[in-house]
Order: C-alpha cells, then sequence, then structure tokens
C-alpha cells in the first residue's frame, strides 16, 4: 500500500513506541466515523488485532491500517507539525477525500464503483 511517512512522522512514531507502555506491539491507523464530515483519523497504540490490519513500512516507521479503512487511505501523506503557537500534531493529507469540514477535524470519502467515471 502507497503511504508515505515523512521524516518528522517518522522521528514522532519512533518516540512514541520508545514511550509506550508494556504490551503495545506499534501504532495503528485508524478511521472513526465522527464529525460534521463523517470521519476522523485517530492514531493509537495497538494493542492486538494486527491480523486485520495491513502494515505500512516506509521511511524507517512502522505503522498499521486496518484493512477495512486501506481503501481509504491509500496514496496518503502522514506528516508531523508544529503549528505557531507551538501546538503538535500528525497531519493526514489525503488525496482520496472528497470534503473536509472548515475545522479541519474531519473528511470525507466516497468509494468510487468500478467501471464508472470519477
Amino acid at each position: 500500500m502507497n503511504i508515505t511517512i515523512t521524516d518528522a512522522a517518522r522521528d514522532h512514531i519512533k518516540i512514541l513506541l520508545e514511550k509506550a507502555p508494556a504490551g503495545m506491539l506499534g501504532l495503528r491507523l485508524s478511521v472513526r466515523t465522527t464529525g460534521c464530515s463523517g470521519n476522523s483519523y485517530a492514531m493509537e497504540y495497538a494493542v492486538d488485532g494486527l491480523e486485520n490490519d495491513d502494515l505500512i513500512e516506509n521511511n524507517g516507521a512502522v505503522i498499521y491500517i486496518p484493512k477495512i479503512y486501506s481503501w481509504m487511505l491509500i496514496g496518503m501523506t502522514i506528516d508531523y507539525i508544529t503549528d505557531e503557537l507551538g501546538n503538535a500534531r500528525f497531519d493526514f493529507q489525503n488525496p482520496n477525500e472528497t470534503g473536509r469540514c472548515g475545522c479541519g477535524e474531519s473528511f470525507h470519502v466516497e468509494r468510487k464503483e468500478e467501471g464508472k467515471k470519477a
């Protein structure tokens, strides 16, 4: 699966994994149903269920993505940014998004049907 992890995201993932509580197997990028646009990204520790996940290895970092969400995340870039106020967070640039709420907290993806033009 083609997902890009920037240097900043890779470095932060490594820091999180070094500080992870015992029993954590890695980081999982998941999608939650929430917000005005329908979905939001959630980065969390993975404790189980990895057999249902795709393993993503890029730029020296490893994350897991539940296979049920893989179709909507193909081609995305995961970055880690610090804004002008000093707030740091993962930033997700997803070319599959068909809409995003005004505050940027949630997004929408429409599944394209095979055989139909986009």
